[in-house]
C-alpha cells in the first residue's frame, strides 16, 4: 500500500531528522532568501510597464513664453477622463498648422472655436516625470494607439505560465525537483534580461517577457515540495509561512528600489541579477529523498537521507539494501490523470469548485495589483502597501482555517473582498478620496490573500494522494488561463470608467462566496488517500457542517504501524547490515 510506504519514509525522515538544522539552513535560504528574489524577478515587469500621465508634444511653445498650462490650453483638446473629469486630452492634439497661436492667446480665443481638426500625436509623447523617469512604455511610446501593448503583454505571460506550469510541473514529478529549480531559475533570469534589450521590438520584447514567467511558479513550488517532503507533517504550515514571508518582503523591497533609481532598465537589472546568487550554493540543494524514494532510486535516496542525518546530528546510517528491505515496489491504484478528477459526481463537482475558487482569486489578485499602481497617489508606496498587507492576511488565513475551517475562511475571504469593493466603486472617480479608495482596495488585497491560503489548503487536502499534484496543476493551470482577463478588467477601468474593474471584481466575488459554500469541509477530517476514498469525500456532512476535533481516544495498532515500528527496530541494532 502507499500508504503504508508513506507512513514508513515518515519514520525514515524522523530517524534522520525531519525538524532540525538542515531544514532551518534549507527553509531560511531557499523558502526565504530565494523567495525574496524570485518574487522580484518575476514581478518586476509588472512595475517595468507602468504608464504615467502624458500628453501631445506640439512643437513652437520654445518660440513662445507661454507657460506650459498655456500651451497645452492652446493646442490641446479637453476629454473626459475615467474618472468623469475633463482633462487635456493624452492621444489627441489640435491641428495648429497655420495658426497664429501667439495671437490667438493674446486674444483670449477659445481654441476649440478656432481648431476644427484634432489629430493624433505626430510628433511624439511628453511624459510626467514625477514618479519614473523612464518605464518600457515611456521609452517606446507604448500608449495610445498602442496602449493594449501593455494590456497584451501581461495576458502573454499569464498564457506562458499556464504552459509553463504545465511542462515543469510534470518534468518536477519525471526528471526531479532539483533540476527543475535550477531551470526555472536560469529561465527567469534569462528572459527579465533579454526583456531589456528587446524592447526596440514589441514581438521579442513579449517572447522574452513570457520566457521570463513561463517557469516563475516552479521557482517557487521546487523548494516548497522538497522542504515540505523532508519535514514533519506539524512543520509544514509553518514552511508555507516562511515563503509568504519571503514572497512579502520581495514585493515590499522592490517598489522602493524602482522609487530609488526611478528607471525600469535599473529596476529589471538590480532585482533579477541577485536573483542567480542562489545558483552559488549547489551543495544545499539537495533532492528529495521522498522522490527519489518513489522513483526506486534508493543509492541516491540513502545518499540524502545520510545527509540530511549529518547535518542534523543524527548517528544513523541508511543504506541501499535497507530502502529496498522496507520500501519494496508496490502495486498502486490505477488512475487516469485528468480524466480520473470525472471519475464520479461529487469529485467531479469538488474539482469544479475549487477550479471556481482558484480562478476568482487569481482574476481579482492580478487585476488589484495591476490596478493599484495606476491610481492616484504615490505609485510606489500604493504597491507597498498592497505587498505588505499578504503578511498579516497570510497569518490570519491561518489561525482562521485552524479554528472555523478551510470552508468559512473561504467563504468570509470572499465576502469581505466583495464589502470592501463596495466604498471603492463610490470613491475612485472622486481624486479628493484617492487615500481612501486606495486603503480600501488594499483592504480587498488582503481579503483575497486569505482566500488563496484557504483554497490552497483546501485543495491539498480534498484531491486524493493519487490525484493530489494533478489536481492541484490542473487548477493553477485553469485559473492562470482565466486570469489573463485581469489586465482587460483593469483596462476598462483605466480607459474607460475606473469603477468597473470594482464592479465586475465585487460580481466575481460574490460568485465566489456562494460557490465555496458547497465545498466540503477537511479540517479534522482524514485525507482522502484513493480515489474511491475522494469520490466518498464530504457525501457525510450536512450542508451546515461546523468542524469539531475528534476526541484524542487511543486506537489500535494497524498494520502499517507494525511496519513503521520495523523501521525503528532495525535502524536501533547497532552498525545494521542488512
Amino acid at each position: 500500500m502507499a500508504e503504508a510506504e508513506d507512513a514508513v519514509f515518515d519514520k525514515l525522515m524522523a530517524m534522520v531528522g525531519d525538524r532540525g538544522p538542515f531544514q532551518k539552513r534549507f527553509n531560511y535560504l531557499f523558502n526565504v532568501g530565494q523567495i525574496i528574489f524570485a518574487s522580484m524577478a518575476y514581478m518586476n515587469i509588472i512595475l517595468a510597464l507602468s504608464v504615467p500621465d502624458h500628453h501631445c508634444y506640439v512643437p513652437g511653445r520654445e518660440t513662445t513664453n507661454y507657460s506650459l498650462e498655456e500651451w497645452k490650453s492652446i493646442v490641446l483638446p479637453k476629454d473626459t477622463d475615467n474618472r468623469g473629469m475633463e482633462v487635456f486630452s493624452s492621444c489627441k492634439m489640435y491641428n495648429i498648422t497655420g495658426v497664429d497661436v501667439q495671437h490667438l492667446w493674446q486674444n483670449t480665443t477659445k481654441a476649440e472655436e478656432v481648431f476644427n481638426e484634432t489629430i493624433s500625436c505626430t510628433h511624439g509623447y511628453i511624459y510626467d516625470k514625477q514618479w519614473y523617469e523612464r518605464t518600457a512604455v515611456t521609452q517606446q511610446d507604448w500608449v495610445c494607439d498602442k496602449d493594449l501593448y501593455v494590456t497584451n503583454t501581461f495576458v502573454f505571460n499569464r498564457v506562458g505560465e499556464c504552459f509553463g506550469t504545465f511542462i515543469f510541473g510534470q518534468l518536477g514529478d519525471t526528471i526531479g525537483r532539483r533540476i527543475i529549480y535550477y531551470m526555472s531559475m536560469m529561465l527567469t533570469i534569462s528572459g527579465r534580461l533579454l526583456s531589456i534589450v528587446t524592447s526596440s521590438s514589441f514581438l521579442m520584447f513579449s517572447i522574452a517577457s513570457i520566457l521570463g514567467s513561463c517557469a516563475a511558479n516552479t521557482a517557487f513550488q521546487s523548494p516548497l515540495i522538497i522542504a515540505m517532503e523532508t519535514s514533519n507533517v506539524e512543520a509544514r504550515a509553518h514552511i508555507a509561512m516562511m515563503q509568504c514571508v519571503g514572497w512579502t518582503a520581495g514585493l515590499c523591497i522592490m517598489p522602493m528600489v524602482f522609487w530609488w533609481v526611478r528607471d525600469w532598465v535599473w529596476l529589471i537589472a538590480l532585482t533579477t541579477l541577485p536573483y542567480g546568487i542562489f545558483a552559488l550554493f549547489p551543495k544545499y540543494m539537495i533532492e528529495s529523498p521522498r522522490w527519489l524514494a518513489n522513483r526506486r532510486r534508493y543509492g541516491d535516496c540513502a545518499k540524502q537521507l545520510n545527509r540530511i542525518a549529518k547535518i542534523n546530528g543524527k548517528d544513523v546510517e541508511i543504506t541501499e539494501k535497507l530502502l529496498v528491505q522496507m520500501l519494496p515496489a508496490t502495486s498502486e491504484e490505477t488512475v487516469y490523470g485528468l480524466a480520473s478528477l470525472f471519475s464520479s459526481w461529487r469529485l467531479a463537482k469538488n474539482a469544479c469548485l475549487l477550479v471556481i475558487s482558484w480562478s476568482i482569486c487569481c482574476i481579482v489578485y492580478l487585476s488589484i495589483i495591476l490596478n493599484i499602481s495606476r491610481m492616484g497617489g504615490n505609485p510606489f508606496v500604493n504597491f507597498l502597501w498592497q505587498s505588505f498587507i499578504e503578511l498579516p492576511a497570510s497569518v490570519i488565513g491561518q489561525k482562521m482555517g485552524d479554528i472555523i475551517g478551510r470552508r468559512y475562511t473561504n467563504v468570509v475571504g470572499f465576502l469581505l473582498a466583495a464589502l470592501g469593493c463596495i466604498p471603492v466603486i463610490f470613491m475612485v472617480k472622486n481624486t479628493e478620496l484617492d487615500f481612501y479608495a486606495t486603503a480600501f482596495t488594499v483592504f480587498v488585497k488582503f481579503a483575497i490573500t486569505i482566500n488563496f491560503f484557504a483554497v490552497n489548503l483546501q485543495s491539498m487536502e480534498t484531491y486524493p494522494t493519487c490525484l493530489r499534484q494533478t489536481g492541484i496543476s490542473i487548477s493553477a493551470i485553469i485559473a492562470n488561463s482565466l486570469g489573463v482577463l485581469g489586465p482587460y478588467i483593469v483596462y476598462l477601468g483605466t480607459n474607460f470608467d475606473a469603477r468597473y474593474p470594482f464592479i465586475i471584481m465585487g460580481l466575481m466575488l460574490i460568485f465566489g462566496a456562494a460557490a465555496s459554500l458547497f465545498l466540503p469541509e477537511t479540517l479534522y477530517e482524514k485525507l482522502p488517500e484513493t480515489l474511491q476514498e475522494a469520490q466518498e469525500f464530504g457525501a457525510n456532512q450536512p450542508f451546515w457542517f461546523y468542524p469539531r476535533a475528534p476526541p484524542k481516544d487511543s486506537q489500535p495498532q494497524s498494520e502499517e504501524d507494525g511496519k513503521v515500528d520495523d523501521v525503528t527496530e532495525k535502524l536501533n541494532q547497532p552498525q545494521f547490515q542488512p
